[in-house]
């Protein structure tokens, strides 16, 4: 930029260019015309988010109240319309808290992931040199474990996890996608003429990351936070099938599948209604985050 100067240097700064923001009125329309398979997949996200939302009121009964002995494992019926289990509780109203305790975790845990990926991988990409080095030896550590194993060790370790740690050991195991795609977001974007004018008019290494290079990476970390939810979503059910995840009498997913394999011959609505739910929901889940990246741009992603 020759013969800048200062005010210029603030002016060119301050009128960085701002990246259209994934929820703009404009990307929004763009993100379903011509595509009937993602409004499909929005559709049945959005109808099993308002049934895990409205669990409590929707719920034909309490998940957790029996019936007489008559009621066990009776099938589909105009009382119980998913049938009942082994121990006669409606399956319809545990299914619902089921998907409110699954999305629950799973958006909960993302977000966990995310912050501290975002925040990690940040801090290496703006920093560069030593600093970037150190931090993403961590996360190559990190990725050379396998998830699940990673999982599987510390749920040995502690035995069944309440809801909260749960949350925790989730987050805290999916970050490191996360921080390599901001990493590479934030190299690409810290040496753009109005992040190096802003340094020029002497921000802070901080207000230039926060104001100027970050929200050029908002993108990539919406659609690895949407896939990233479908793939906790399976975890979290894993864990729970296996039975280190939610422990009775709540009731994930994942427990219900498990609660019902026993029973599979003759009470196969224990275990396929809930399994229909989960796959519809990652299903869904993932023809989004697909057409999130196509439509807003993003390279090719992969869940945290």
């Amino acid at each position: 930029m020759p013969n800048a100067t200062p005010g210029s240097l603030v002016a060119f700064a301050d009128a960085a260019p701002a990246p259209l923001a994934p929820w703009a009125p404009g990307r929004l329309v763009a993100l379903f015309r011509g595509d009937l398979t993602a409004a499909l997949a929005a559709v049945t996200l959005v109808v099993i988010a308002l049934a895990a939302l409205l669990a409590p009121w929707i719920a034909p009964f309490d998940p957790a109240q029996t019936f007489d002995i008559a009621a066990r494992t009776q099938p589909p019926s105009a009382t119980h319309w998913l049938g009942t289990d082994q121990l006669s509780r409606d399956l319809l109203s545990r299914l619902l808290y089921g998907a409110r305790l699954s999305l629950g975790i799973s958006v909960l845990a993302v977000t966990v992931a995310m912050v501290i990926g975002t925040a990690w991988g940040a801090v290496a990409g703006y920093a560069g040199g030593w600093v970037d080095r150190v931090l993403m030896q961590v996360v190559d550590a990190g990725l050379a474990i396998p998830r699940i194993l990673l999982l599987l060790g510390v749920v040995a370790l502690w035995g069944t996890l309440s809801m909260p740690a749960l949350v925790l050991v989730l987050g805290l195991t999916g970050w490191f996608t996360a921080s390599r795609l901001v990493r590479a977001e934030v190299r690409a974007t810290r040496e753009r003429d109005f992040a190096v004018a802003a340094r020029a008019t002497g921000a802070t290494p901080l207000r230039v990351l926060v104001r100027q290079v970050l929200p050029h990476a908002l993108t990539t970390i919406l659609v690895a936070a949407t896939l990233g939810v479908g793939q906790v979503v399976i975890v979290e059910a894993g864990l729970s099938f296996l039975g280190y995840g939610v422990a009775p009498p709540a009731a994930s997913w994942g427990s219900l599948i498990r609660e019902g394999r026993a029973l599979l011959g003759t009470a196969w609505w224990m275990s396929v209604f809930p399994g229909v739910g989960l796959a519809a929901t990652v299903l869904a889940i993932n023809v989004l985050g697909d057409r999130l990246r196509r439509v807003l741009g993003g390279q090719q992603l992969h869940a945290p």
